[in-house]
């Protein structure tokens, strides 16, 4: 439901951009690889109910402690401060804990800043963040609780955006995209600062917060240079498994599971500032050169897996086990194919990898394991 929304606003952000600055505001494969890791963070959920909701509802049912009315303003005004506070906590937590770190860099992988990197997400955060809005069940019946938690996603989706640039008094209290563009930059003064979802007065409360100054340089401190949304999302946990293995000492082994990302033996629980790489204002994004008709494709074929995607979120209960399972590895398939054929390497197992997708479309659309509200498919593949 909140597809058309985001849609919208996409192409409102582009001609804003266009009339201030004569270019849109991002780019093909860099596109393309934020829809794709937020498809990909969503396919979870076509096959299981929402951790969040399911453990709040447990704990409101069996150790609340007392029940604020529902129909109270007052009510309504502490989940809001409290939804927001919770996610300020997990926010952090995740850039201060590194196994917390894998699963949220990948929402700070793009090294644009749009509309587009607001989708940009994990597929293993969600089974973490759940935790920080336990204490709140305690009290506050669940549907207020979810009436909050989905508006402080949905605020959080329009403050990834260069085309606004400052908003007066609301900076104070809000968190705007001047605040937010701060904390997906990778200059040393951006680092760990500006955590809030909808607010920022916990930032300024507790020390965490810098306003905008030099020009923001976007990305992770070591940009991973891929397009490949399972690489993207399970890379990092890769790595922390060699570090765990190639640091010697037990406890060491437990500082690179849970203590920050730049940490090492003999650094402080965060790591040492000075090792954060200098921004100079001339780093290049990476951005291979891709042939137009190859763009062209991509944009193509991506339309058809979002069509295929959203219509097996409207009739996922209707379908079998097997045929979800099945359409799911085939959406993976295709957003992994998209994203390396964006890279344009020169082996050849993207252009193969893409062949084998293809040949597959054909032959499960025949089969009828497939659906698309694309009537011209059905026409197209009926030969």
């Amino acid at each position: 439901q909140s597809i058309p929304f985001f849609i919208a606003f996409i192409g409102l952000e582009f001609a804003v951009s266009w009339v201030q600055k004569r270019k849109l505001s991002g780019r093909i494969n860099d596109g393309i690889s934020c829809l794709s890791l937020g498809i990909l963070s969503r396919l979870p959920d076509v096959l299981f109910r929402s951790v969040d909701l399911i453990s709040y509802i447990y704990v409101w049912n069996n150790y609340r402690l007392f029940e604020l009315p529902w129909d109270s303003p007052w009510t309504w005004y502490l989940t809001l401060l409290g939804v927001d506070f919770a996610y300020y906590c997990f926010h952090r937590i995740s850039h201060e804990v590194n196994i917390l770190w894998a699963a949220h860099q990948v929402h700070h992988s793009s090294e644009d800043y749009n509309l587009f990197t607001a989708l940009r997400q994990s597929i293993l955060q969600k089974y973490t963040s759940w935790i920080f809005n336990l204490p709140m069940a305690l009290f506050i019946p669940p549907s207020v609780f979810a009436v909050h938690l989905q508006f402080n996603l949905l605020y959080q989706f329009w403050i990834h955006t260069e085309v606004i640039t400052n908003l007066g008094p609301l900076e104070w209290i809000l968190n705007t995209p001047s605040h937010h563009r701060v904390h997906h930059g990778r200059n040393p003064y951006c680092i760990d600062k500006n955590y809030g979802g909808t607010f920022i007065i916990w930032d300024r409360i507790f020390g965490t917060f810098e306003a905008e100054d030099a020009k923001v340089v976007y990305g992770l401190t070591h940009p991973v240079n891929s397009f490949d949304p399972i690489m993207l999302q399970l890379r990092p946990l890769a790595h922390i498994w060699n570090t765990f293995w190639a640091t010697p000492g037990f406890c060491n082994k437990l500082s690179v599971i849970f203590k920050g990302p730049g940490w090492g033996p003999g650094k402080p629980r965060l790591g040492l500032p000075e090792e954060i790489p200098v921004i100079t204002g001339k780093e290049i994004p990476f951005n291979p050169s891709v042939p137009a008709y190859l763009n062209c494709y991509a944009v193509v074929h991506f339309a058809v897996i979002m069509d295929l995607y959203t219509e097996l979120l409207g009739t996922v209960t209707m379908l079998s086990q097997g045929t979800i399972l099945l359409r799911i590895g085939f959406i993976i398939l295709s957003l992994t194919s998209f994203g390396l054929l964006m890279e344009n390497r020169q082996d050849t197992k993207p252009g193969i990898l893409e062949i084998i997708r293809c040949l597959v479309f054909v032959g499960v659309y025949k089969l009828g394991y497939l659906r698309s509200q694309f009537s011209s498919l059905g026409y197209a593949y009926e030969v």
